[in-house]
């Protein structure tokens, strides 16, 4: 609050107002005699006295911070008279400091029945109409951007009424910058700072906006000049450990971050960044302890519970992660960001359904999120994979996921990651789609979501190049590990096992690339033990159970050549002769040949005459299947 402009506003009323008992001066000398009249002046002009001298104590007391006394003084003003507005109006100032937003309210809005133009009681509203979205009422979350539209009038009509106050200006920056409108609610801070150049908030409120923009060295100077101005400024602090963060500079954020925290211990983004702080120098559980400080002073911090589940996530413990995720669900059933990791963190745990689900919630509350659309196609890719049959492409479940992709296209027409998640769901329907039509990928996301549609079409040396390029651009661990993760997950053991090296190189990453590795190497053993038995199986003309462990060698590694000779040769010995399994041979057969470059001339000419007779007999076997 800008207590100057305040203490000038308060002063300047007073001393224009004039402060009467119940009836009029002119209404007491008419039934009073002379010496009665001159009694009441005397009276009435002591009262006037004494109000505006507690008036401007209460002022003196909120610019040295000790609003607790400024209370009592404004409080005692207005027992002397209670329709005093400066005393009201700096009531619910002194009570709005202390976070006492329903009194403060009370106090304003009585200020503005004795008079609606007060420019300081609207600000003041709209303060307390702010401050009051840190309340974890799910009511007021409901309603915020009603409350924000509210506090943005408040403050739009009291700056009708005096331009000049730098503390509407600073409350409707931060009605701007909470609405996301950034550059309005800098154009607010700078003027609030214009009006009066030593208004610390002020000050802090450019140095948030810049730091939100990543304008890392603005941040810096913003802050630190609010601090000049007011060591007291919590929030300064707070923007410069953060900045400091931002920057890898932890022990200077550190630093700030204490101080901030000593200032005001009920901070959870204070306590978040501290979190972050300490994850990132490797204090993992003094960082949990950090986030879930946050939790229980704001239990609707999403961050908190995001930064634990990346924790537990980095330590192998994925059920714990969603365990932590669902604990923020609870309290924010439509945010998308949680419903999203837990339905990545499902997908890692092959729980296909559970997956599918979750992304299918996000696409509900926000059609349009990418992530969530690629999500849920990658899903039914892995489905695709581990289900035999492929049923689920004629189901209700899977047309509605085909609609929610289309429209998440049909909002984001210039996203090529969702157009190539778009047509790797045709891949997977069996469409013919010619990749090499596609406008070629840009940037490593683009890269990924082209190897994977080359991937749903067996294509593996040009998925290869895509995924080689996005390894080889990986920064630092966690860029690599993403995208062994990732590789891993769609059972690419290949990329997995490249990624994880990478990531490896880095300083301090070699246990989390060991997990990785060891991931990978225990799948390649499953699908080795899944093809030994297969072969064994089908041996011994136990077809349907040597298909039953083919498939389930294809879908733990399917870079493995005699997995797909394998099964393309026992699909063909399948009694009854059925097209559909024809067709699957049909494909194993082509991704065999591209699994195996080397391949004699002659055994890959035989092997593509197979697969011309194939698509003969089983174009033949549909006819005949469609016409019974």
């Amino acid at each position: 609050m800008n207590l100057k402009k305040l203490k000038l506003t308060f002063g300047l009323l007073a001393g224009s107002l004039t402060i009467l008992p119940l009836v009029s001066l002119d209404q007491c000398l008419a039934h009073s005699s002379s010496d009665d009249g001159l009694l009441i002046a005397e009276k009435r002009r002591t009262l006037k006295v004494r109000i505006e001298h507690d008036v401007v104590q209460a002022d003196d007391l909120m610019l040295k911070g000790k609003y607790g006394d400024a209370e009592s003084m404004y409080k005692q003003a207005l027992q002397r008279n209670k329709n005093s507005v400066p005393a009201t109006v700096g009531y619910g100032m002194a009570l709005a400091k202390q976070f006492k937003l329903d009194g403060a309210k009370a106090q304003f809005e009585k200020a503005l029945q004795m008079d609606p133009r007060n420019a300081m009681a609207h600000a003041g509203l709209a303060m307390v109409m702010y401050n009051g979205l840190q309340s974890s009422s799910q009511t007021v979350r409901a309603n915020q951007d009603a409350i924000l539209r509210n506090a943005e009038a408040e403050c739009k009509q009291g700056l009708a009424i005096d331009p000049g106050m730098p503390e509407a200006h600073y409350t409707l920056g931060n009605v701007y910058r909470t609405q996301g409108r950034v550059d309005e609610a800098l154009s607010e801070y700078k003027e609030a700072s214009r009006l009066d150049p030593e208004y610390s908030e002020a000050f802090a409120g450019v140095g948030l906006v810049n730091m939100n923009k990543g304008q890392w060295a603005d941040a810096v100077t913003a802050f630190k000049q609010a601090i000049q101005l007011s060591s007291g400024n919590s929030t300064a602090h707070y923007g410069l450990g953060r900045t400091y963060f931002k920057q890898g500079l932890y022990d200077d954020a550190l630093k700030e971050l204490n101080t901030s925290l000593y200032q005001h211990r009920e901070s959870a983004p204070v306590r978040l960044t501290r979190g972050e702080v300490y994850a990132a120098q490797g204090n993992t559980v003094a960082a949990v302890r950090e986030f879930q400080e946050a939790i229980s002073i704001k239990p609707e911090t999403p961050e908190a519970y995001i930064n634990i589940a990346d924790i537990r996530e980095n330590r192998g413990d994925l059920e714990d992660a969603i365990a932590q995720l669902r604990s923020g669900t609870e309290l924010m059933p439509d945010n998308s960001v949680l419903r999203g990791r837990i339905a990545d963190l499902s997908l890692k745990l092959e729980k296909l359904d559970q997956a599918i689900a979750e992304y299918q919630k996000v696409l509900a509350v926000d059609p349009g999120n990418g992530a969530a659309a690629q999500g849920l196609t990658r899903a039914y890719y892995m489905k695709a994979a581990k289900d035999a049959n492929s049923s689920f492409f004629v189901s209700n479940e899977f047309e509605q996921a085909k609609a929610s992709i289309d429209n998440a296209v049909k909002m984001n027409p210039n996203n090529m990651e969702l157009r190539l998640a778009q047509l790797k769901l045709r891949i997977m329907m069996g469409d013919p789609v010619d990749l090499s039509q596609v406008q070629p990928p840009t940037n490593d996301g683009e890269r990924i979501a082209y190897a994977e549609a080359l991937l749903a079409q067996n294509k593996f040396a040009d998925a290869d190049q895509q995924l080689n390029t996005v390894i080889t651009n990986a920064k630092d661990a966690k860029d690599a590990f993403a995208v062994g993760d990732l590789a891993l997950m769609i059972k690419d053991l290949k990329n997995a096992e490249a990624a994880y090296k990478k990531g490896g190189t880095f300083p301090g990453a070699d246990k989390r690339a060991a997990r990785g590795l060891n991931l990978v190497a225990k799948a390649k053993d499953g699908a080795r033990q899944d093809l030994t038995l297969a072969d064994d199986l089908s041996k011994r003309k136990q077809l349907q159970s040597a298909m039953d462990k083919y498939h389930a060698a294809i879908y733990e590694n399917p870079r493995v050549a005699e997995s797909r000779l394998g099964a393309g040769k026992t699909l063909e010995q399948l009694k009854p002769s059925l097209s559909k399994d024809l067709k699957e041979a049909i494909v194993q057969y082509k991704a065999y040949l591209a699994l195996a470059p080397e391949l004699p001339p002659k055994e890959k000419e035989k092997i593509e005459k197979k697969i011309e007779k194939l698509q003969e007999k089983a174009f033949k076997l549909e006819q005949k299947e469609k016409g019974k």
